[in-house]
């Protein structure tokens, strides 16, 4: 059943929502985020071992098949327990993903996605690193006013920058654009080739901007997971050029996006010990 926080538990079942009943009763402190719920058992085939049974942590990963085809997997990397949780499409899903894994014990979050460039020192198969993302979600509206930032963790970005360092994949870190939609939101016709003025504009001033990509959850878990006081950090390879037109979704590039988040949460779960043992409430270099 639903482990929800103690402040939800006086609720009304309207009040609650939607219970996915299905799946890990709880979830480890280290949780992965993809939005497609197939790359759940990409990520799961890359651990080590460990899925959550009667007894615990024991055996092989297993993948869990939630309500609306979402899916869920626990398990070891390298020793650390870690989870994985698919949010599907955009800021909703994502917002109702992230609620529901908070409340099953989750503390730190990487969103591991795919992602469309619009500079041309990105190359596809890149690892974009976003420590921060344009609101252009809606869904984030809805929680708090336009100027809160939706920046990530700077604990989560420092190891996911360590993570791809320790990898050997190329990476950049930078602000990335959270949009509500998938064609005009992003600067894309849609059908029959509607093309809202604004969005030729739009598209110059975010490359002038220095801002590296578009995507579509970023902005709703970073902002959430500030107000919820949860760390949150993501990642996302590289498979559309907006400025070339290159489009390459490569299973090797997407596992090792989902490699450069397993060994971001390991890396966290490490430093997270040495503050343990140092008595610090924050990570930094030298600890």
């Amino acid at each position: 059943m639903k482990v929800v926080e103690e402040e939800r538990k006086n609720l009304s079942a309207a009040d609650i929502g939607h219970v996915n009943t299905d799946g890990p009763g709880k979830a480890p402190n280290y949780v992965l985020l993809p939005g497609d719920p197939n790359r759940v058992a990409l990520m799961a085939e890359l651990w080590d071992g460990g899925k959550q049974g009667p007894e615990g942590f024991s055996g092989s990963p297993e993948v869990w098949t939630l309500a609306r085809q979402a899916k869920a997997a626990v398990g070891t990397y390298k020793g650390t327990e870690i989870g994985a949780w698919s949010t599907g499409i955009g800021g909703p899903s994502a917002e109702f993903t992230f609620t529901d894994v908070i409340g099953r014990g989750g503390e730190t979050f990487i969103r591991v996605g795919t992602t469309g460039t619009i500079q041309p020192y990105v190359n596809i198969g890149d690892i974009i690193i976003n420590d921060a993302n344009i609101r252009l979600d809606g869904t984030s509206d809805l929680y708090a006013r336009k100027e809160f930032p939706a920046a990530a963790s700077f604990e989560v970005t420092m190891a996911l920058v360590k993570a791809c360092e320790n990898l050997g994949i190329p990476y950049h870190v930078g602000t990335g654009c959270t949009s509500a939609s998938f064609f005009t939101g992003q600067c894309r016709p849609g059908y029959k080739g509607y093309h809202p003025s604004y969005i030729d504009d739009m598209l110059e001033d975010l490359k002038a901007q220095g801002v590296l990509n578009f995507e579509m959850e970023g902005a709703t878990l970073s902002t959430l997971a500030r107000i919820y006081g949860k760390r949150f950090g993501m990642c996302a390879v590289v498979v559309a050029h907006r400025l070339t037109g290159e489009w390459l979704e490569d299973p090797k590039t997407e596992q090792n996006a989902c490699l450069v988040g397993a060994e971001a949460l390991r890396i966290l779960a490490e430093w997270d010990e040495k503050k343990k043992v140092a008595g610090k409430k924050y990570y930094f270099p030298g600890l």
